[in-house]
């Protein structure tokens, strides 16, 4: 059986395979499961490094490097076909425009790949009909309290009052561990379920959330009360992907179930009168209704047919800083300006190329800026380059349009009236652009790392709230401290939202 896909059972028990197990347990353990040996052991050296939960999880088969990857140019160009075949009215699938682009004597890509290059642009329209069927495979944690599950849903009373209902349900079992009336979803109401839930059952392994405000806005750039709180007791908060409330399918199911049991009773009139029931209901879902999804069983009789997953041991954090304590040195004003306007930089390369479509206002946009082309040829394509000093148009037979200088700043239009200074729009922002080198101070998160460059570098968890200056030329990214002392030292990076760290670089989840 291939590792992503053995059952979270079977990775459960195989990371708590005890280490005083009798000889030849394995290969019985093995072939009563149709896995290798190789595998039991994979499996064993993930749940040493990432816990016996996390190992129930299969990684990621994406590759490290993918050199074969399709051009981002081709892609573009593919766009644009596309576009002007839905424009004409014709059929604009990817076959068509693999014809069309044959017919104009370039090498496209395969049908999938222009399938998927179009469904990642949201230019094609889904066929969720046509979904494999292993897209329709639950996934269920393999213990009791290896994750919970928390959603809220807005209710009203007999006189119209709005009030939300939060409710918390043990993964595996289906376990309803609490539920709180509120008067809104409010992070205090949503600690308040949470620690009663952990007072009844203990501390779970995760919590699994939507990625609302009072729940967790980790993906919005910030901690809210409740991440904190799981945090201090060593809690892995998780959230799914924006806009797909599929992935806490069990808690939304649980909100049908509960809203109808309510419907069939008379509106309750206050606060206390619906949490009663809401009580009532806990009571009768956990230890008499037989649920579909647990072969019959009771969440109850679940929960107790697998013994719990344990606590997680919460990893030391540094206590908040208050304000006067947090910067021991006075920072110059301009470093006080650079810290307090935090100056987002656009990450653009040093040099590049693209082809580009011209408006019918004769211009393009490349590098976050406007370039005037010509109104006589709008709707035609032509190629951009650019280098640390210069942008030049070309057309398609290779004779140059127009060359402006290098911008330094996005947001600005570069026309025949100013061609050199450029004037900046009124619409758009002027965020600096990175360029080839440059410097910039910033502070230090609680995280431990720095903002710059669309990017994400690791600067130590021990050194939050410090004012660290970051710089970079055309190779290296080098974070100073306030003395000057070189802290860490980064390739410079060629795409945006990266991670740096000391012993990796992969895309952020949270840029």
């Amino acid at each position: 059986m291939d590792f992503n896909h053995v059952p979270a059972d079977v990775r459960w028990a195989i990371a708590n395979w005890p280490d005083d197990a009798e000889r030849g347990a394995v290969t019985r353990f093995c072939e009563r499961h149709q896995i290798s040996r190789a595998v039991f052991y994979k499996i064993r050296r993930q749940a040493g490094e990432v816990g016996p939960v996390g190992a129930t999880e299969p990684g990621s088969r994406r590759p490290h490097h993918s050199p074969n990857r399709t051009d981002q140019q081709v892609i573009e160009h593919a766009l644009a076909v596309r576009a002007w075949l839905s424009e004409q009215g014709l059929d604009a699938g990817p076959l068509s425009v693999l014809a069309r682009m044959r017919r104009q004597g370039l090498n496209p890509p395969s049908r999938a790949t222009l399938a998927r290059a179009f469904a990642a642009a949201g230019v094609s329209k889904p066929e969720p009909r046509k979904r494999p069927r292993a897209a329709n495979r639950r996934f269920v944690y393999p213990a009791p309290n290896c994750c919970w599950q928390i959603d809220a849903f807005a209710w009203s009373l007999a006189d119209g009052t709005s009030v939300s209902i939060h409710q918390v349900i043990d993964d595996h079992s289906r376990l309803a561990t609490a539920s709180l009336v509120a008067d809104g979803e409010t992070a205090k109401a949503a600690v308040l379920v949470v620690s009663t839930a952990i007072r009844r059952w203990g501390v779970p392994q995760r919590l699994l959330s939507d990625n609302g405000l009072a729940f967790n806005p980790t993906r919005r750039g910030f901690t809210g009360k409740l991440v904190d709180y799981l945090l201090d007791l060593g809690v892995k908060p998780i959230t799914g992907k924006p806009d797909r409330p599929t992935t806490q399918g069990k808690n939304e199911r649980f909100h049908q179930t509960l809203q109808k049991w309510l419907n069939a009773r008379p509106p309750a009139k206050t606060i206390e009168a619906l949490q009663a029931l809401v009580d009532q209901f806990d009571q009768y879902y956990n230890n008499e209704r037989a649920h579909q999804a647990l072969d019959g069983k009771t969440p109850a009789e679940a929960w107790a047919a697998t013994p719990a997953a344990p606590e997680p041991t919460p990893e030391p954090r540094l206590p908040q800083i208050p304000p006067s304590a947090r910067a021991t040195t006075t920072p110059s004003s301009t470093e006080t300006a650079m810290i307090a306007t935090r100056t987002r930089l656009t990450l653009h390369p040093a040099t590049g190329q693209a082809l580009v479509k011209v408006r019918p206002n004769g211009q393009i946009k490349t590098l976050s800026c406007l370039f005037y082309v010509a109104t006589s040829r709008a709707g035609q394509h032509v190629h951009v380059t650019w280098t640390p000093a210069a942008v030049e148009i070309i057309d398609l037979n290779g004779e140059v349009i127009n060359t402006y200088p290098r911008p330094a700043t996005t947001g600005m239009y570069y026309g025949p009236r100013n061609p050199q200074q450029g004037t900046p729009m009124k619409t758009t922002r002027q965020s600096p652009s990175a360029g080839i080198s440059g410097t910039a101070m910033r502070t230090v998160t609680k995280g431990g790392y720095v903002g710059a460059l669309a990017s994400k570098f690791y600067a130590g968890y021990k050194r939050r709230g410090e004012h660290v200056t970051i710089s970079w030329d055309a190779d290296t990214v080098t974070i100073t401290d306030a003395q000057g002392h070189t802290i860490a030292t980064y390739d410079k990076p060629t795409t945006r939202h990266g991670w740096h760290g000391p012993t990796q670089n992969r895309p952020s989840t949270k840029s």
